[in-house]
């Protein structure tokens, strides 16, 4: 009977092992530590091709970067086009190239550069609508009309039409094109224009049959309003919108550090622990439509301290087309607009350390493998001051990340009560630090201090 309880025992200690296991291994293992990084491929270099583009490859890699969103690259459609090239979003072939980019041929050599540096390529895909002269048009039922019969768009989107998923044909056109683009063509997953406009179902059809043969692909949803839904089986990602908005508001003096914790106390509540949150400054949208990050967030200073603020809470962060060469203007959507490319600009060698110390400690990673944030006490309301606490359980240690920033034009005064966080640390310089239970120092507006330790 002993004997018996022994290995009962141990075999429920292996199934809660196996039960870790699995919970920890919801999204690619990829993902827990990696950056993702949105290309721009019109914009990125002089020519605007795959295969220019392809040599900016090795620097991203070089930088940090794990996952490269690429914007759609399908042909664009000519009827009603906006500006000379037109938008990404106005989809006319999913299943084809814009010549204006490259070849297949070019596309194919592109993404199996990015697999050998053991980077991840996912592409940006338009399920919402079509161009209003896709072939798609001319299927009956596919595409919503109004009472004239005259195909219908969104908001001042005069350059699309949107599609019906109440027709059965048009959804399994619609994967077989999805299936086109990861069986054939062989990238790693999708981000997904809009998602929260497409019927939550089809995304879960379409991405649960996917993983049937791609179990390792990684999926971003354009949407946060639905993330509970959209995250609970289709995808990995969500967008941190509100969280952007309330960073601009902090460096513009609209919103508080208190504005920030509320937040992440309420996606506390609203979201899922296991799904990730895209945390970004700039996107294709906000740079081209808001502002890059300089005209946003009014300072270099306070660009770099909102950078370094992605990387530390809870999240994957985004680097957007130009922000490594610290691009100063907002970028031309519907035409040629090479980002500003300074190649001794510093944004390049602070991504790279934020991302180092993002892949080395553990307590960054992404939900649900990375630690929690906990709020440190301390006596300054314009300092956003935390910690993460992860086990390293290979090492048998723990590590600990301690974050303060000076969220403010003006030097700051803090003292922060690092309560059962003491120890020794090492700032971003690799210089030691060690912390007593009070931590007093003056920050430098837009200063920002990151301590780690592994003990």
């Amino acid at each position: 009977m002993k004997k018996l309880c022994t290995l009962l025992l141990a075999a429920l200690t292996i199934m809660s092992c196996a039960k870790q296991e699995a919970q920890q291994t919801k999204h690619p293992k990829f993902a827990y530590d990696a950056t993702i990084y949105e290309l721009n491929t019109r914009q990125l270099t002089p020519e605007g091709t795959f295969r220019a583009a392809e040599a900016e490859l090795p620097k991203l890699k070089e930088m940090g970067v794990d996952i490269i969103w690429i914007m759609p690259l399908q042909p664009i459609g000519k009827l009603t086009r906006k500006g000379t090239l037109g938008s990404y979003y106005s989809i006319v072939d999913y299943c084809e190239f814009n010549p204006e980019f490259g070849t297949r041929e070019d596309f194919e050599h592109f993404l199996a550069k990015a697999h050998e540096l053991g980077m991840k390529v996912i592409l940006d895909w338009v399920a919402n609508h079509t161009a209003p002269d896709s072939e798609w048009t001319q299927n009956e039922g596919w595409h919503y009309r109004d009472e004239n019969g005259k195909l219908m768009v969104q908001y001042d989107w005069t350059d699309i039409s949107k599609l019906n998923y109440e027709n059965e044909d048009m959804r399994a056109a619609m994967k077989e094109a999805m299936h086109f683009w990861m069986d054939e063509i062989g990238i790693d997953g999708f981000r997904c224009d809009v998602a929260g406009e497409v019927p939550t179902d089809f995304w879960n059809d379409a991405m649960s049959e996917l993983r049937q043969t791609h179990p390792d692909m990684f999926t971003l949803a354009e949407d946060e309003d639905k993330a509970m839904e959209l995250c609970e089986s289709a995808f990995d990602m969500y967008y941190g919108w509100t969280l952007h908005h309330l960073i601009n508001g902090v460096a513009q003096g609209t919103n508080s550090v208190q504005d920030l914790w509320d937040y992440f106390a309420k996606a506390d509540t609203t979201v899922e622990d296991y799904a990730i949150r895209m945390n970004f400054i700039s996107n294709h949208d906000e740079n081209s439509w808001s502002g890059d990050e300089y005209e946003r967030l009014k300072s270099n200073a306070a660009v770099e301290a909102m950078t370094a603020f992605t990387y530390i809470i809870p999240g994957m962060p985004l680097i957007y087309t130009g922000q490594e060469y610290g691009n100063h203007h907002r970028l031309e959507f519907f035409e040629k607009d090479c980002i500003d490319r300074d190649d001794n600009c510093r944004m390049r060698p602070l991504y790279t350390a934020l991302n180092d110390i993002r892949q080395s400690n553990p307590a960054l990673y992404s939900p649900e493998l990375g630690a929690p944030m906990v709020r440190l006490e301390c006596d300054n309301d314009k300092v956003f001051a935390c910690v993460r606490e992860a086990a390293v359980p290979k090492q048998k240690k723990t590590n600990k990340v301690i974050s303060l920033i000076n969220m403010s034009d003006d030097h700051q005064d803090v003292i922060v009560n690092v309560g059962d966080y003491i120890g020794e640390y090492i700032d971003m310089s690799g210089n030691p630090v060690l912390l007593d239970e009070k931590y007093e120092c003056t920050l430098a507006p837009w200063q920002y201090i990151i301590l780690t330790a592994i003990n």
